[in-house]
This record gives structure tokens, C-alpha cells and sequence, in this order.
């Protein structure tokens, strides 16, 4: 008989040193190669020529379909679905009833009352369970990422990215037109490659570019005519080991844990999500370690989402999200970690005889599904470092972080603790090690001044 997650909770212990210690790594990107080039010269392609991203593999998608389904959804996210129409796109996010973040997914509006929504696990497992628990005219149809599923090579759609300065070019090539003047966010029709191709115009690393998705079974035809069409623009295909690295740059914290952990009001959710689901799977990794699991819990402010709630329709976490609006709330900023202080850490994997700090993969340095790194001022506690990684465009090692207003402002000096306390976790991805500390600067995000600059207001360039 399948547990569920509260069977695997009630043995778990203390859940802050049970997620800590989950025997996985971070999240994986299947289905392509590490690399295709070299992860230096595909991290350069999106900022100076384009690049291809296969997103086929790594995500999961849920279709919404049915009378009720747009009011369904209206329901369960803190945004407005007001002007929300055909062919557009939105980021999605849904909250407990105690205003803390679920998760956060791109919610496409396809056709009437036919609704795709796309990225990790959890904002789709809280829309299934709402959706079983309904008396609405409302159907869910959930596509598990390749990872997660016996079937891989039998997804419902392919997903790429054309990305850069010239995707425009790559676009006009492959469909023999102009490219479509969209505004960030709007879908149209394309032909590629003799296929009918749903485009959302969109940005991920910091440049902007087309989202084009369609049937599985025209995967090739259409992946085909693009890398022809790219050939002619110096563009690059782009590998699972930099994929993680974009948005660095472009400035989305890509892991927000659910908060479904404790309280009374998700222990109805908890009963009803499987030891198979990814709630029951992931893992925390990083130096910040909270006195309960809570400490983990985001806002919608804590991610930059602060301008999407809106309380002009009835949702979950209304009310809790009232109390907070006011504040004070952490903003989301980059951290550009100082050139010498990072070099330590590398350097400090040589020689024998004493603990080493943390390694530093590049350009992904994360190593769980979670990071949460501690960010101090003068020894004391002043946010959470969510993603880190380098880039070779800015010649930088970066972090996305939160930090308190007090030290929000470009320029203020800050410190990353590098390293799990203690020696480490028992995750694969640890090894034995001492915590280090690196020094940083608080900096804009997005951290590419084209995606600061040029980008539509939205997620990306918003930090409250």
C-alpha cells in the first residue's frame, strides 16, 4: 500500500534534519547532454548570438480544461486573471491559507476554457488536489516530467527556447516570415518546419526570445528546422549542465519550498500526497538551518511576487496576505560575490591534512533541490541566498537572494556562508567539509542590464 506524506513525515524526526539529509541532489535536466560545446561558449551564445534550450524533458505540465476551469484557477493564485485572455501567458502563484508560497509555474491560456500550466512538481500537485476535491466542471491531465516517469519518450508536448539577440533572425528564417511582433507574455501560430507551432514570446536568459511548444510527435520536425534556421546565426545548442545557469542573469529564483510541511489547514493536502511525490522526495541543502521547517517558508515578497497579489478576487491566502501586505518584507537582489573571496574557496581545495570548503561546481554550484544559504552583515543574520552559480558573460560568480531592507541597497557589503554546518549532510552530493565565508555585494536584479533595461515590467526586473 502506497503512504502517504504524512505516513512519511510521522518517521521522519525533526523535518528541518530530514529534508536536510533527503538522499538527493539538485534538480536534473535529462533528455540532452551535459553539453553540446562547452557550457562557457553556450552560457556566451544567449547573450551574443542565441541559443536553443530543450525544455522537453525536465518539467512537468498539467492541462486544465472544462466550463469552470478559468474560475477554478482564479481561485487558487494570488494574481488577477483580469484582462486574461487567449494566447497569453503569466507567471502562476498559489499560497496556503497562511500566505506562504506553494510554488510558482507559467500558466498558458490556450484555447477557451483550456488552460496549460508548466514547471515543478508541487504548484501542479496542489492544483490536482483542488481539482479532486471539487465539485466544478473541471478536468486535470498531469504529464510527469521524464525524470519521474517509466514512459520518457512519450511526453503530450516538446518544449524549446530560441533565445538572444538573434532569435528574432533565427525565427524569420525558420518560418520564411517576419518575426511576430508580440508583447512579452502573448502567443501566436507559427509554421516551422511544416508543423503548426504555439510561440510565446519570453525571455529566460536575459535576452529576449520565443517559448515554442506542439504536439510530441512533431518534436524533430520542428527541432530540425530550427537548428537549420540557427546555423546561419551563430546559434547554440544548450546543454543540461549550464540550462540551470540562465537565470542567474535573468534574476527567477527557480526553488521556493513548498510550504506544506506543517499546520492543520494542509493536513488534508499531506494525507492525500503520495511517498512517491515530489514533497516526499526533495531535499535543503545550504548553511541556513532554522529552528523549524517554517524558517524555509517564502511570501510572495520574499520572491519579488509581491506585485502580482492582488485582492481583487477571492483567493487562497487572501486574508493572510492582507496582514503582510504592509510589511516589512526582504527584497530579492543579486549578490555579486567578491573575485578573491571565491578564488579562496577553490583554492582551498588543495593540499592535504584538514577539511577543505565546500566544493564549488561550476557554472551550477547548487547541490540540492532547496539551497539556503545564510547572507550576514557583521555576523548577524540579514537574508537567504537561493541560487548561485557563475557566469561567463559577466565573468562573475552570482547568487539570488532575499535580503532585509536594510541591506538591500546596491552596493552594501554583505557575507555568504558557504558550506552545511557541522562537516555537512548525508546527501550524495556533500562531502566532508568546513563552512567558509565569502564576501559579496548587494547588486540590481536582474543582474543583465538587457533584462533590467529592455525586459516588460514582470517577475524578472520586479523586487517587491
Amino acid at each position: 500500500m502506497t503512504k502517504s506524506l504524512t505516513d512519511v513525515l510521522s518517521g521522519a524526526g525533526n523535518l528541518v534534519t530530514f529534508l536536510r539529509n533527503q538522499q538527493v541532489g539538485p534538480n536534473v535536466y535529462p533528455g540532452v547532454p551535459a553539453e553540446f560545446s562547452n557550457w562557457r561558449d553556450e552560457q556566451r551564445a544567449w547573450n551574443e548570438t542565441c541559443v536553443l534550450f530543450n525544455q522537453s524533458y525536465h518539467m512537468a505540465e498539467l492541462m486544465v480544461e472544462g466550463p469552470d476551469a478559468l474560475a477554478f484557477l482564479n481561485r487558487l493564485g494570488i494574481n488577477s486573471f483580469k484582462g486574461f485572455t487567449v494566447d497569453k501567458a503569466k507567471q502562476f502563484v498559489p499560497v496556503t491559507p497562511e500566505g506562504y508560497v506553494i510554488g510558482d509555474v507559467i500558466l498558458f491560456y490556450l484555447a477557451e476554457n483550456t488552460f496549460n500550466l508548466v514547471g515543478r512538481a508541487p504548484t501542479l500537485n496542489w492544483i490536482r488536489y483542488h481539482a479532486d476535491k471539487t465539485s466544478e466542471d473541471v478536468k486535470v491531465t498531469y504529464d510527469e516530467r521524464t525524470a519521474a516517469r517509466p514512459d520518457p519518450e512519450n511526453r503530450r508536448h516538446y518544449r524549446y527556447q530560441v533565445q538572444g539577440p538573434n532569435s528574432n533572425k533565427v525565427i524569420e528564417d525558420a518560418t520564411g516570415k517576419p518575426a511576430p511582433e508580440l508583447k512579452f507574455f502573448n502567443m501566436c501560430w507559427m509554421e516551422i518546419g511544416g508543423k503548426q507551432v504555439h510561440a510565446l514570446r519570453h525571455g529566460m536568459a536575459g535576452q529576449p526570445g520565443y517559448e515554442l511548444m506542439g504536439p510530441w510527435e512533431d518534436r524533430d520536425a520542428v527541432h530540425a528546422a530550427l537548428v537549420e534556421a540557427g546555423s546561419k546565426h551563430g546559434m547554440r545548442l544548450v546543454g543540461g549542465r549550464t540550462y540551470s545557469s540562465n537565470t542567474l542573469e535573468s534574476g527567477w529564483i527557480p526553488s521556493p519550498l513548498p510550504a506544506i510541511y506543517t499546520g492543520d489547514s494542509m493536513q488534508d493536502y499531506r494525507d492525500w500526497l503520495s511517498e512517491n511525490d515530489y514533497e516526499s522526495k526533495c531535499s535543503i541543502g545550504g548553511s541556513y538551518v532554522p529552528e523549524s521547517v517554517e524558517g524555509y517558508y517564502l511570501t510572495p515578497w520574499d520572491l519579488g511576487y509581491g506585485f502580482f497579489v492582488k485582492f481583487d478576487h477571492d483567493f487562497i491566502g487572501r486574508e493572510a496576505l492582507e496582514k503582510m501586505a504592509d510589511g516589512p518584507h526582504r527584497r530579492k537582489v543579486t549578490i555579486a560575490l567578491d573575485d578573491a573571496s571565491v578564488s579562496e574557496v577553490i583554492y582551498g581545495q588543495f593540499g592535504k591534512g584538514e577539511l577543505r570548503p565546500k566544493y564549488m561546481e561550476f557554472p551550477s554550484a547548487v547541490y540540492s533541490m532547496h539551497p539556503f544559504d545564510r547572507v550576514e552583515k557583521d555576523g548577524e543574520l540579514v537574508g537567504l541566498s537561493t541560487w548561485i552559480g557563475y557566469t561567463a558573460n559577466e565573468g562573475k560568480m552570482l547568487t539570488l537572494a532575499m535580503v532585509d531592507e536594510s541591506v538591500a541597497e546596491p552596493g552594501t557589503e554583505v557575507e555568504l556562508v558557504w558550506g552545511e554546518p557541522d562537516g555537512g549532510t548525508s546527501k550524495p552530493t556533500v562531502e566532508k567539509h568546513k563552512q567558509v565565508k565569502i564576501t559579496g555585494v548587494v547588486a540590481p536584479v536582474p543582474y543583465s542590464e538587457v533584462a533590467r533595461t529592455q525586459y516588460a515590467p514582470s517577475w524578472r526586473n520586479q523586487t517587491d
